[in-house]
């Protein structure tokens, strides 16, 4: 059986942590930040953990 290739679009928006763990950036930082609150910028700025949910499909995007 070959090798299982990474999806490179995972790999570009999802870090692997040292225990294992998934973090992603979270969204709604990218346009539209005049109208936002600071509050809000704040707190989306910095990492968020990718939802349970979410991780078998992404582990197997990411050939892990």
């Amino acid at each position: 059986m070959p090798k299982m290739k990474t999806h490179s679009g995972a790999s570009k928006r999802v870090r692997v942590t040292g225990k294992g763990k998934l973090r992603r950036q979270q969204a709604g930082l990218r346009h539209k930040l005049e109208k936002k609150p600071t509050s809000v910028t704040r707190r989306l700025s910095g990492t968020a953990e990718v939802a349970k949910v979410d991780e078998k499909r992404l582990n197997r995007m990411l050939a892990r």
